[in-house]
C-alpha cells in the first residue's frame, strides 16, 4: 500500500495539486481587485495566471488518465482519457455561459474549434511526424470508420440541422432540444457499449509495434522459439477488463481520486477565467469566436502532446482512438451537457456554424474520410488536414 502511494501521490502531483487549490484561495482574497473593470496590466497577469494554473492541471488530469488508461489498455484506456478531457471541456463551457454576458454561442464556437483543432492540426501533425518517422501507417479500419460514421452524424445535428429546423438564430426550438439530446446521447452510449465490448477487437493496433520487424526477422531464417520463449509469450496474454480491475483495484481508486482532486481547482478557476477573459477580449475588440478557440486549447493541448508521442512511436490506432474518440466524446457529450444547462438555466445555445466553418468542417470530414478508408495513412494527408486548419484560423479573423 505504501509503496502503491508512493509512485502515485508523486512529489509533481502534490506540487499540482498546491498550486490549484492555492490559486483558488488566494483569488477568494483578491476577487474585488479584480472586479470589471481592472486595470489591464492586473486584468492579463491574473488571467496568465489562472490559465496556466489550469493547463497543469488539465496536464495532471490527463497523466492520471494516462497511467489508468496504460493500466486498463485499449480502447477503455483512451476512453478514460477522452472523457477527462471532454469533462473539462464542458467545466470551462458552462462557467462562461453561466458568467457575465452573452454567450448563446459559446458551445458552438468551443465544439467548432476543438473539432478543428482534433480533426485537423493535431491528426495532421501525427500523420506527419508518423509517416515521415515511420512511412505508411496501418491503421485498424473498421474502428476508424465507426469514429467516423459517428462523427459525421454528431456534426450533423450539433452544426447544420439546427440552421434548417430551429430558430432563426440558430438555436434548436425548445420542443426539438428534449428528443436531440436522447438520441444523441443514446446513440454514444451504445457507441460506447460496442467499442467496450463486442467491438472491443476492432479499435487495438492493426499491427503491433515492432512486428513488422519481428516479422522481418522471423522471415529470414528458419528457427522457432524455445519453448521458454513461448511460455513468456504466453505470459504476455493481455489480462481481461475484470481481471485488471481486480489485481489493480488499489491503484486503480488512488489514481480516480487524485484526478477528481486535480480536476476541482479547475472547476472553481474556470468562473474567474470566464469573467476575466469575457472582460479583456471585449476591450480588445476581438472576435466572439476566439473564447471558443482559448477554451479548445486549454482543453486538448495536454492530450495533443500524448497523441503525438503515439504518432512518434508509430501507434496510429491509439492516436485515432485518442482524436477522433475525442472527437465523439466532445460532440457526442458536449453538446447535449450545453443543451440541458442551457433548458435549467433558460438560455438560448446557439449551435448552427457560418457557411464557412461548415464548408471547411465538410472539407475535413470529406478528407478524413478519403484518408482513412485505405490500408494505410500517410504524411501526405497529414499535410492536407494541417492546410484546413490553417484556413480555419484565416477564416476566424475574416
Amino acid at each position: 500500500m505504501t509503496a502503491a502511494l508512493r509512485t502515485i501521490i508523486t512529489p509533481t502531483a502534490i506540487l499540482r495539486l498546491v498550486l490549484g487549490w492555492g490559486v483558488f484561495i488566494a483569488l477568494q482574497f483578491t476577487s474585488s481587485l479584480l472586479a470589471p473593470p481592472a486595470p489591464m496590466p492586473l486584468l492579463v497577469t491574473a488571467l496568465v495566471v489562472i490559465i496556466a494554473v489550469i493547463l497543469i492541471c488539465a496536464f495532471g488530469v490527463v497523466t492520471e488518465a494516462e497511467h489508468l488508461g496504460n493500466r486498463l489498455g485499449d480502447p477503455y484506456g483512451s476512453l478514460v482519457l477522452t472523457i477527462s478531457i471532454c469533462l473539462i471541456e464542458v467545466i470551462l463551457i458552462a462557467a462562461v455561459l453561466l458568467g457575465p454576458g452573452d454567450h448563446a454561442t459559446i458551445a458552438r464556437d468551443s465544439v467548432m474549434a476543438v473539432s478543428m483543432i482534433i480533426l485537423n492540426a493535431v491528426i495532421g501533425l501525427c500523420l506527419l511526424v508518423g509517416g515521415l518517422r515511420h512511412g505508411a501507417l496501418t491503421h485498424n479500419r473498421t474502428g476508424v470508420s465507426n469514429y467516423l460514421v459517428m462523427i459525421v452524424v454528431f456534426a450533423a445535428l450539433a452544426f447544420a440541422v439546427p440552421a434548417l429546423i430551429g430558430t432563426p438564430d440558430g438555436a434548436y426550438e425548445s420542443w426539438q432540444e428534449i428528443p436531440i439530446i436522447v438520441v444523441t446521447v443514446g446513440a454514444y452510449v451504445f457507441f460506447l457499449y460496442r467499442q467496450m465490448g463486442p467491438q472491443a477487437h476492432e479499435f487495438t493496433e492493426a499491427v503491433p509495434v515492432g512486428a513488422a520487424a519481428a516479422s522481418s526477422s522471423s522471415n529470414a531464417g528458419t528457427s522457432h522459439p524455445s519453448p521458454a520463449e513461448a511460455a513468456v509469450e504466453a505470459d504476455d496474454e493481455p489480462q481481461g477488463i475484470v481481471e485488471i480491475l481486480s489485481t489493480h483495484r488499489v491503484e486503480i481508486i488512488l489514481r480516480l481520486v487524485l484526478l477528481v482532486a486535480t480536476v476541482l481547482p479547475i472547476v472553481l478557476l474556470s468562473h474567474d477565467m470566464a469573467t476575466l477573459l469575457d472582460d479583456g477580449l471585449g476591450r480588445l475588440g476581438a472576435p466572439v469566436a476566439l473564447s471558443g478557440v482559448v477554451i479548445a486549447m486549454i482543453v486538448f493541448l495536454p492530450e495533443t502532446l500524448t497523441s503525438l508521442r503515439a504518432a512518434w512511436n508509430g501507434e496510429i490506432q491509439r492516436v485515432s482512438n485518442l482524436c477522433h474518440g475525442a472527437q465523439v466524446s466532445t460532440v457526442g457529450l458536449t453538446i447535449p451537457t450545453v443543451l440541458v444547462i442551457g433548458m435549467l438555466t433558460d438560455q438560448q445555445i446557439v449551435l448552427a456554424e457560418s457557411p464557412i466553418n461548415l464548408a471547411l468542417f465538410a472539407i475535413t470530414l470529406l478528407v478524413s474520410v478519403i484518408g482513412f478508408a485505405g490500408k494505410k495513412v500517410t504524411a501526405v494527408q497529414g499535410a492536407a488536414h494541417i492546410i484546413i486548419f490553417v484556413v480555419f484560423g484565416l477564416a476566424l479573423f475574416a
